[in-house]
């Protein structure tokens, strides 16, 4: 063999896209596990104890707690990053984020003129139900 060509085990790592280098150490793993315990016991405590007045406002909270609960499963679980799958796992979160917001979006429109367009109904109406 000349000393221009590549192994084909030469070949085969030089084209693996960083696949190794993704796996996570058991430190990485329970710090994500830790944080994922914390980020699920704040707003179960904080809807559980009626910590707040403003439901709205709880919400917002647990909403705010969720997504970066799903960050942290990202990063610690799935492993990614910019440089991972040379970006390509990047665009397809973004892609799907994009998904994500339209569905969301579209059925919070949705619910909302639905409850404005619905007949209001009295509790002697709904007594009177089948």
């Amino acid at each position: 063999m000349s000393p221009n060509h590549e192994s084909a085990a030469d070949t085969h790592h030089a084209h693996s896209h960083g696949h190794d280098a993704g796996h996570g150490s058991f430190k990485g793993y329970m710090t994500g596990f830790i944080l994922s315990v914390i980020l699920t016991a704040i707003p179960f405590w904080l809807v559980m104890a009626g910590v707040l007045d403003s439901k709205l406002l709880t919400a917002v909270i647990v909403m705010g707690i969720g997504v970066v609960q799903i960050v942290v499963h990202m990063v610690y679980f799935l492993h990614m990053n910019p440089r991972s799958e040379g970006g390509w796992t990047m665009m397809a979160l973004i892609f799907t984020l994009i998904i994500v917001g339209i569905a969301l979006a579209g059925s919070l429109w949705v619910m909302h003129h639905l409850n404005q367009n619905m007949m209001p109904m009295t509790h002697e109406m709904m007594k009177n139900m089948p």
